[in-house]
């Protein structure tokens, strides 16, 4: 990458997307336009997707709404899944990004996105083309990137043609995604090296799923790999329900913070904003 600073992906969506209880617009609102002024590079906030799929997510629109943008650098990410949710997307001025969930598991890519990889290859392609014309930037998160539970054919040769052919459309930013917490540090340490020089120009990223157990060694594993990009959640909520252990959630942003500010990287983060997000949290998920 051509630059050394560090791009952390706060990932509330993630977190509250599978909370059983429908989290009130505002106490969202009032949640998110905190973690904005904590000086993330990337706040991945909402989704247009099907409420019946995400009822969690359905507000999207009415969040939106109800941030304030005035004093923030962070980006605003929204996940789609399909077409339509490109289309309803990139009408929001606020909305930076827009991240795809490309699955190298053809299972699944069907339980995500109710699509083949085929035609979630063209929705990628028309994603590209969408935020192009509507100066946004496209996030294709490369799922199940490090094998999957269903017996569907991996390796390492498997994910760098996905992402040679991904790039080849114009992907600029890739990040390559746990989803069930089967990641290992010497899985992370073998693939993301490689595909980092490979493919210099491009922004690789990671988004890993761990038990508490396991989260610091990968942590560790993904900044010896010299991965600039890091998604984490706070207190390590979220976390994907096809995962076969409940303690299996996102990567802890405070453990990222922590890992990375001992090694001497200036994160530059208003800490005053984040501890009072932790605290507005327990609103949230208790």
């Amino acid at each position: 990458m051509s630059n050394n600073k560090f791009k952390l992906v706060e990932c509330s969506r993630d977190a509250m997307q599978g909370l059983h209880d429908f989290v009130p617009t505002e106490l969202k609102a009032q949640y998110i336009n905190l973690l904005l002024q904590v000086g993330f590079d990337t706040l991945d906030f909402g989704s247009f997707v099907s409420p019946k799929a995400i009822p969690q997510m359905a507000d999207t629109t009415e969040v939106v709404a109800n941030l304030d943008l005035n004093h923030t650098s962070t980006k605003l990410l929204a996940i789609v899944a399909n077409l339509r949710g490109v289309e309803a997307a990139v009408q929001h001025e606020q909305i930076n990004c827009l991240g795809f969930p490309f699955s190298i598991s053809e299972t699944f890519q069907q339980r995500n996105t109710n699509s083949s990889i085929s035609a979630s290859l063209d929705t990628v392609e028309r994603m590209l083309s969408l935020c192009d014309q509507n100066h946004k930037t496209a996030v294709v998160y490369l799922s199940m990137g490090f094998g999957n539970p269903y017996g569907d054919l991996w390796n390492y040769e498997i994910v760098e043609q996905w992402t040679e052919t991904l790039v080849s459309k114009g992907v600029k930013v890739l990040s390559i995604a746990d989803t069930v917490g089967i990641s290992t540090p010497e899985k992370i340490s073998e693939i993301l090296p490689k595909l980092i020089s490979y493919h210099p120009g491009i922004e690789i990223g990671i988004h890993l799923h761990a038990t508490p157990a396991d989260r610091l060694k990968k942590i560790e594993a993904a900044y010896h790999s010299g991965v600039k990009r890091i998604d984490a959640a706070l207190k390590g909520f979220g976390g994907c329900p096809m995962a076969a252990d409940d303690l299996t959630g996102n990567i802890a942003t405070e453990e990222v913070i922590s890992f990375l500010t001992a090694k001497g990287e200036n994160l530059n983060l208003n800490m005053e904003k984040w501890h009072e997000a932790m605290v507005l949290s327990t609103k949230i998920f208790g």
